[in-house]
């Protein structure tokens, strides 16, 4: 299946000049869908990991059900203020300013190693504090999978080797 032709590229979205690529068609053709989390499938059978971890909110959408196929926990990696205390944070820069990820304190508790769920890999930025934030639990990140990866952006260079990455469209612009 061609999943590029499930997303759109909507043209100056969120500011001039960027190319927003827009997964709405795609999560909402279930065939299209079923690929997508069938690819992850496969591509996780092949790793040793305890839990798949998922990165507010598009990551969500895959990582959930991916972890319920699989029968693993699943932790979601959320944006500030979305959970209740005690929980761990992690500050990081963006291209134009700043965020914070955030888990529940025990999330990773008795776990060992994960692999991460997210819709767009771009600068690595938000997988990088991810793997950041996952990793001061003791835990090991062995994956990151993605739908789409904007290569032009070169987020790739910005995460360890020893990190598997799995994306199922490259865009090289």
């Amino acid at each position: 299946m061609n999943i590029k032709s499930y997303i759109s590229d909507i043209l100056d979205f969120p500011s001039p000049g960027i190319i927003f690529r827009d997964i709405s068609p795609l999560i909402g053709d279930y065939q299209a869908l079923n690929y997508v989390l069938d690819s992850f499938e496969n591509h996780a059978s092949t790793l040793d990991f305890d839990c798949i971890a998922a990165i507010d909110a598009r990551g969500f959408i895959f990582g959930s059900p991916l972890a319920n196929r699989l029968k693993v926990p699943f932790i979601p990696i959320r944006k500030p203020g979305k959970l209740p205390p005690p929980i761990k944070s992690i500050n990081y820069k963006l291209e134009y300013g700043e965020s914070s990820l955030e888990c529940k304190e025990d999330a990773f508790k008795s776990l060992k190693k994960v692999i991460i769920i997210d819709d767009l890999l771009a600068t690595g930025g938000t997988l990088s504090a991810a793997i950041q934030l996952i990793s001061s639990s003791g835990v090991k990140v062995v994956c990151a999978m993605f739908v789409v990866e904007l290569l032009y952006l070169n987020g790739r260079n910005n995460i360890p080797d020893s990190i598997d990455l799995n994306c199922l469209a490259a865009y090289e612009k």
